[in-house]
């Protein structure tokens, strides 16, 4: 049963988080009610203020308040070197746990003939002016393992091919501390396919 009213309102609004289902709603609902109504406030100014004011970079396509997001921004990253994730958020892990010191380009999905998501939803017209330039040497492909996410990266090394530029792709299988009979067999033979020297 649907609680109408403003408190029903707000929790059915927080189950379009991902991985928020009512439970989890409510129970962050109450709590900011409850125990923390300025976090609430400032919350709420805070995703105002960046729905209104974020929009992508120019160059990279990720998400930022500037017109060159900070990574493009900033002279002491390689120009030479660019990195293809799906979404911004792959950005922002991939420099919390790396050492990545060059671009990015964001993509914002990947191929789906079958969604409509073509070479011109994804920008990578764009993504060919910079390859165009001669500047680039090496493409990291790091998009997702799924279907479209393989297809997407092929795609990509093929332009990246007609430029005469080196398209390496991310490593998939075993995760760190992960034990042999816990892998499913499609992680695991594709963990032996892209297999390297000691």
């Amino acid at each position: 049963m649907q609680k109408k009213g403003l408190l029903g309102q707000l929790i059915q609004n927080l189950c379009c988080l991902p991985g928020v289902g009512p439970k989890s709603a409510q129970r962050m609902a109450f709590y900011l009610l409850q125990r923390d109504r300025n976090g609430a406030k400032i919350l709420a100014e805070t995703l105002l203020h960046a729905i209104a004011t974020m929009g992508h970079c120019q160059q990279c396509r990720t998400l930022t308040e500037l017109v060159l997001c900070e990574n493009c921004a900033d002279n002491s990253r390689d120009d030479s070197l660019i990195c293809i994730v799906e979404s911004p958020a792959d950005v922002w892990i991939i420099d919390q746990a790396t050492l990545f010191k060059g671009r990015y380009f964001v993509l914002h999905g990947r191929l789906s003939p079958l969604d409509g998501i073509g070479p011109d939803e994804l920008g990578l017209d764009l993504l060919e002016n910079r390859l165009a330039t001669g500047m680039i040497k090496e493409l990291i492909l790091a998009t997702n393992s799924t279907v479209e996410g393989e297809a997407t990266a092929y795609f990509i090394g093929e332009i990246a091919k007609k430029h005469q530029v080196k398209a390496s792709r991310i490593a998939h299988g075993v995760p760190m501390g992960g034990e042999l009979e816990f892998i499913d067999s499609g992680t695991l033979s594709h963990a032996f396919k892209g297999r390297k020297e000691l």
